[in-house]
Order: structure tokens, then sequence, then C-alpha cells
């Protein structure tokens, strides 16, 4: 795999995770047993409960949201036709840390 086939293998994968993952506006809610609540305000004015987080990750989790998804894609697919180490190495982590064949 170079590093074109591996920036879109990770944009897809990015694309994949967040067509399957509550849409919206992730936001810190109340707690739950004591642990900030992680809610999803979607489009449809709905919400759904995401994630129970520890104090010191609960705005990492809001803020690297299903919404960075898309702009994250479209950076790694227009990367994919001049390679530059960052978006490479970017979607290594997306890709569970998987390195081209050299």
């Amino acid at each position: 795999m170079d590093d074109a086939d591996l920036l879109t293998a990770a944009a897809d994968r990015l694309a994949e995770l967040a067509a399957r993952t509550p849409p919206g506006r992730w936001e810190r809610a109340g707690l739950l047993a004591s642990r900030p609540e992680v809610v999803a305000r979607t489009p449809d004015a709905g919400s759904e409960h995401v994630a129970e987080a520890r104090a010191a990750t609960v705005e990492w989790i809001t803020t690297v949201s299903p919404a960075l998804a898309g702009p994250l894609a479209a950076w790694l697919r227009s990367a994919a036709a001049a390679p530059v180490p960052e978006a490479v190495a970017v979607a290594r982590v997306v890709l569970g840390g998987v390195h081209p064949s050299r």
C-alpha cells in the first residue's frame, strides 16, 4: 500500500465511522454516576447518549466528534494527490497503526 492508497483508505474509514455514529453537535451534559456524560444533539432536535467520560477527556471527546470526519476525510483525500508526512501519520493512526509496505 503506497501513501496515496493509505490516505484514501483512512478517508474512507473516517466516512464509514461517521456514518454509523450519532450525528450532530456533541456536548458535555450532566453527570452519569459522577462522570460527565457526552450527548449528541441531533439535527432533528433529538439527543442521544454517546459516552460516559472522565473529566479530563470530556472536552477531547466533544471536540473530536463525527463533525470532524468530513473535513478530515476531505483533507486526507486531497493529500493523496501529493502525500505529506503529516497526512500519512494521521492516516496511519486512523487505520490503527497500519504502515505501508516499502
